[in-house]
């Protein structure tokens, strides 16, 4: 859209339908406001069936994380566990047809949002009683893992200044904020489905990217306006502060502390128990 708010294309990217339903199911699925939960199931179902016709595997994974967040609510819905499935099974397959032993992931290039993939598969293997879809995710995310970790042990998210294209070296800059919050999301997902520390600990490598703990030892966070900056080059950070990267801050905030106040709520409960 223009800033005279025109359309620039006849119709939108895949991409961009699967984050809209990615919000739209949050708000269905998290929304304490009954009228805006109602309002976002029936956008939701409206824009869904059009996903079946996609072939972006990031859409599939946006659409698929979007689906778990709808399906918390309105778990009968048989079309949408249908739809749910039916992607997760697309991405098994890109994987199966594109992994080996030494590149464990779905497609010749590591490029962009890339923890999704694998965070998607986890998501649906767990909830929707599919372990073969589980155990790809989590083997894929951790290959994933241990080739975007620095020699000193931060994390270093592939770069968008070329990505890592299959036989070649990974691109070390751009890192986008982005791939920091898809990581954060994945990781504490695979560590609910787990219960491995493992992945409590990387997802908080990930969060600290955000506060300076990378390759240039610098905050992207601003505390005084409360944004993200845009992301980090080879030797400064980009110091817009764009919509994208201040959410994809915002949103790995909330996602580490709804799951730090799990963690305590079950420690509290375990010194109870053996008090």
């Amino acid at each position: 859209m223009t800033y005279r708010r025109e359309w620039m294309e006849n119709i939108g990217s895949e991409d961009s339908h699967g984050r809209a339903l990615w919000a739209l199911g949050t708000c269905v699925g998290r929304s304490r406001s009954e009228g805006l939960r109602s309002w976002a199931a029936e956008l939701f179902e409206k824009a869904l069936p059009a996903v079946q016709g996609f072939t972006s595997p990031r859409a599939w994974a946006f659409a698929i994380i979007g689906l778990h967040e709808y399906l918390r609510t309105l778990s009968g819905d048989l079309m949408a566990n249908q739809i749910r499935s039916q992607l997760a099974q697309r991405l098994h397959s890109l994987y199966e047809g594109s992994a080996s032993s030494d590149w464990l992931w779905f497609e010749d290039v590591v490029s962009y949002d890339n923890a999704r993939l694998p965070h998607a598969l986890i998501m649906t293997g767990r909830w929707a009683n599919l372990p073969a879809l589980r155990e790809v995710g989590l083997k894929s995310l951790r290959w994933l893992t241990e080739h975007q970790i620095a020699p000193d042990g931060h994390f270093r998210p592939i770069g968008s200044n070329g990505f890592w294209k299959r036989g070649g070296a990974p691109a070390q800059f751009d890192q986008q904020p982005v791939e920091a919050h898809a990581m954060i999301c994945a990781c504490l997902e695979a560590y609910e489905a787990t219960g491995d520390n493992y992945w409590l600990a990387y997802a908080g490598k990930a969060f600290e990217w955000f506060h300076g703990s990378n390759d240039l030892g610098l905050s992207l966070y601003d505390a005084q306006s409360g944004g993200c900056r845009d992301g980090l080059h080879i030797d400064r950070v980009n110091q817009n502060q764009g919509a994208e990267s201040t959410l994809a801050f915002l949103l790995s905030l909330a996602e580490m502390r709804r799951v730090q106040e799990t963690v305590s709520a079950v420690a509290e409960q375990q010194m109870s128990l053996a008090a």
